[in-house]
């Protein structure tokens, strides 16, 4: 039996040589297009320019997810996180039974898919996804040499990790560096930026060694080449943050003579296009090279192959919650601006994340902030936010000048806010549930179906948390109407929209907050709690502090719940001393935890311990 199975698929592999073209995807960790030939003249990326002069750079290219495993996730399933309930940093949720991940639909076609070598998503697999994976995988491990293949080779040197790594023999002159405008001139902030182009070229090197390897095998002329970064590069307010500078990545594609009739209708080589496309583009894209067209659930639109879609006006990116941060962002990128909606204003761009504070740029960069040394462009970032942003692109790179209230460019913060609203309405966004709701919610199920259920109001939640994120003055008193409503998501935008109105108001919705304290939504509770131990009086705040306490507890509670409130305790300061010993007492790695969270966890509490400790 196994020798008739080896004889049909290699008959079959055979069938296929020559009918479809391998496809060859790498790809770098923690970059944006700072390379030669995107006309970085600091750059040294001589055999990423020389790809580029063979094939085509795209400038709008856009990770959608500014960090790993969310835009790993819009990659693997074509689907905006934002819908699959995946949008969270490391979150686990399911995708419908009938979904596949891409490589799935590629190995139905005949294609032998290797991934060498990170599988970090947050979308649970079902099965077999690809036939060989980790740092051994190759295109040269398939058993028949005729077999197409997909095949991802990922390279890690030019990761946020390696910026920081000391000693470190700069080749690079931190000198001649350029420094963007929210970033202080500093020697430490100079050797991060030239530390991060040294690595840029150790990855360009390696990028050469493959080009090289396929070369020597003969498979160049029969094999189409993308090379991109994961997001922006791993310097603070690039990676995290759904900005340009942390979305845009390099994209060069590169198509032999062979199979230029599977190129984009505008593909020239050496050319550069300005199209939007994005990583939710990418699985259709393959689909359509391999002749197929994608399945309807894929919210991408291919950009190449047989069934080339229509170029998009806009791309879409987003931010979650960041390790053990809660945020929550959406961006709106055209061909000239970007435009940001913030729906936790309230919150710094610059939380305490404790990965990225082990960055020396993240270091000095906040001191000098406390200690009053940075000019208006280079604090932004430590301040809270405001509900819209809008930057223009070709004249304000940095993204500094924030132009929402600006009269001059009124009609083009309503195009780009009236796209994001139609996106957000048409994929059906389930980031405005906190993120354990999504999961109790769709329990038995998966949250892109749920969203689609009466489990799931999704209009009148996105109203609150709306109005609750405008920051209207005059909308105190719908906010406390949201407080006494039924599903604990509208309840809960409630509070927050009180939080981010401070005292304003406070001696009127008092007494709703502490009602609120005892809600049966843990998420209600904690930011009722937040808000009335930051702005309540000395009763107030001892019943909030009390509550946030309980619920602090990842063991009794569950790490949503529990990460909410210690971000609360972390927000109150002083006021939350008395909590220092129950907190001590917490495990830092808590076993009973989900692993993909422990950490997170731990995080928390070594942090609020080590600043309450200072109070």
């Amino acid at each position: 039996m196994k020798t008739l199975l080896f004889i049909f698929f290699a008959s079959y592999a055979s069938l296929l040589a020559g009918k479809l073209p391998n496809i060859l995807w790498l790809t770098s960790e923690d970059n944006g297009p700072h390379l030669g030939c995107y006309g970085d003249k600091y750059a040294d990326t001589p055999n990423l320019d020389g790809l580029a002069a063979r094939g085509m750079i795209y400038t709008r290219a856009i990770s959608n997810a500014p960090v790993c495993a969310p835009a790993r996730t819009t990659i693997i399933s074509g689907m905006y996180p934002t819908s699959t309930g995946a949008e969270h940093m490391r979150s686990m949720t399911n995708l419908p039974k009938s979904f596949k991940m891409y490589p799935v639909y590629l190995r139905e076609l005949g294609y032998y898919c290797t991934n060498n070598s990170k599988e970090d998503y947050n979308l649970a697999k079902d099965g077999q996804v690809w036939n060989e994976g980790g740092r051994k995988a190759t295109w040269a491990n398939r058993p028949n040499k005729d077999q197409p293949f997909f095949a991802i080779h990922n390279f890690t040197i030019s990761h946020e990790s390696q910026i920081r790594k000391r000693p470190h023999q700069q080749v690079h002159d931190p000198k001649k560096v350029r420094i963007p405008a929210y970033h202080p001139d500093t020697p430490e902030v100079r050797q991060d930026w030239a530390q991060y182009y040294d690595k840029l070229s150790e990855m360009d090197k390696m990028v050469g060694e493959k080009l090289q390897l396929l070369e020597e095998q003969g498979l160049a002329e029969n094999t189409i080449i993308f090379y991109f970064g994961d997001h922006g590069s791993g310097m603070p307010r690039s990676k995290r943050w759904p900005y340009f500078s942390g979305i845009n990545v390099p994209l060069i594609v590169h198509v032999p003579a062979k199979w230029k009739h599977l190129a984009s209708s505008e593909y020239k080589a050496g050319g550069s296009s300005d199209r939007r496309v994005g990583f939710v583009d990418l699985a259709p894209t393959l689909l359509s090279i391999a002749g197929q067209k994608p399945p309807q659930h894929m919210q991408g639109h291919a950009f190449m192959g047989t069934e080339e879609a229509p170029a998009q006006e806009f791309g879409y990116g987003f931010r979650g919650r960041m390790d053990e941060r809660y945020d929550m962002v959406r961006s709106v990128v055209g061909k000239k601006f970007i435009y940001i909606r913030n729906y936790m204003p309230h919150k710094p761009y610059g939380q305490h994340v404790s990965y990225m504070f082990q960055t020396p740029t993240t270091q000095v960069w906040k001191k000098m902030f406390d200690e009053g040394k940075l000019n208006e462009s280079q604090s932004y970032f430590w301040k809270t936010k405001p509900p819209e942003e809008l930057y223009d692109l070709d004249n304000d790179p940095d993204e500094v000048n924030n132009l929402a209230k600006s009269r001059k460019h009124a009609d083009i913060l309503m195009s780009m806010r009236r796209a994001h609203l139609d996106h957000i309405n048409q994929i059906i966004d389930v980031g405005f549930l906190p993120e354990g709701e999504i999961h109790s919610r769709s329990a038995g199920s998966n949250p892109y179906d749920m969203a689609r259920t009466d489990k799931y109001p999704y209009k009148r939640i996105f109203l609150a948390a709306d109005m609750a994120s405008g920051l209207s003055p005059w909308a105190t008193k719908t906010l406390i109407n949201y407080l006494r409503d039924k599903d604990s998501a509208i309840r809960y935008w409630g509070a927050m929209g009180l939080l981010m109105r401070g005292k304003k108001g406070l001696s009127m919705t008092g007494k709703y907050l502490e009602k609120a304290l005892h809600d049966d939504s843990p998420y209600v509770r904690v930011v009722a709690a937040e808000t009335l131990g930051k702005f309540g009086n000395q009763d107030q705040v001892t019943q909030a502090v009390n509550i946030l306490g309980q619920i602090a507890d990842p063991i009794k509670n569950g790490c949503f719940p529990s990460m909410l409130a210690m971000n609360a305790i972390d927000h109150l300061d002083e006021k939350a001393k008395s909590l220092l010993p129950i907190i001590e007492s917490m495990p830092q790695v808590p076993e009973e935890v989900d692993k993909r969270f422990q950490g997170y966890v731990g995080r928390l509490v070594k942090t609020t311990t080590e600043e309450l400790k200072n109070k």
